[in-house]
């Protein structure tokens, strides 16, 4: 037993010399590629989500598909929903028509769509002539999203913020108007409307 350890004993001190010895080169860093579009209700392969700087209050400065300016800051003193859809996620489709009445019927409340599509405009013009609403649409490019919010790691993504700027909350997947009013309430603000 005791001539087989010694036996041992080369291979072993080969193997730490060899681990040991510097590589050829040192391996050179890859550029990252940008992120794809994700998939609703699945992440997106992007790099690990950060907290913006400035996410507590976030500024949105952006150009809406109508031409029109849009500064979230000029919208204080209201509850603004910021919500991240696409044209080819169902899920985002399907709470849309909430979310314009949501912004039709409730005084206190804005809403502003982002694109998060890669898509022409003019062919989110047209899905949008068969999928009206009444708040404004910007397109966000997916591979440079606005800086103060995180980038979306599965679409429908909404944000609500304060009438003071402050990010209320943030939702992952579908939401409803009911669900929005409800968190807008229980933060202090007026509760939801029968009917």
């Amino acid at each position: 037993m005791r001539l087989h350890h010694v036996a041992m004993l080369p291979l072993m001190s080969a193997l730490l010399l060899a681990a040991c010895k510097p590589t050829a080169e040192p391996p050179q860093p890859q550029p990252a590629a940008p992120p794809p579009a994700p998939i609703a209700g699945k992440p997106a392969a992007a790099p690990a989500e950060a907290a913006p700087a400035d996410a507590e209050f976030p500024t949105l400065k952006l150009t809406t598909l109508d031409g029109q300016p849009y500064d979230l800051a000029d919208h204080r003193g209201k509850w603004v929903v910021v919500n991240y859809w696409a044209t080819w996620c169902k899920p985002c489709v399907k709470e849309m028509p909430d979310l314009s009445a949501l912004d039709a019927m409730r005084e206190h409340i804005e809403v502003i769509g982002l694109a998060y599509d890669d898509s022409d405009p003019k062919d989110i013009r047209a899905f949008l002539r068969d999928h009206p609403v009444a708040y404004p649409i910007a397109i966000v490019d997916p591979y440079d999203p606005p800086k103060s919010f995180a980038t979306p790691r599965g679409l429908p993504t909404t944000y609500l913020i304060a009438p003071d700027g402050k990010l209320a909350k943030k939702f992952m997947g579908p939401i409803t108007a009911a669900e929005i009013e409800g968190t807008i309430g229980a933060a202090g603000g007026p509760k939801p409307k029968a009917g």
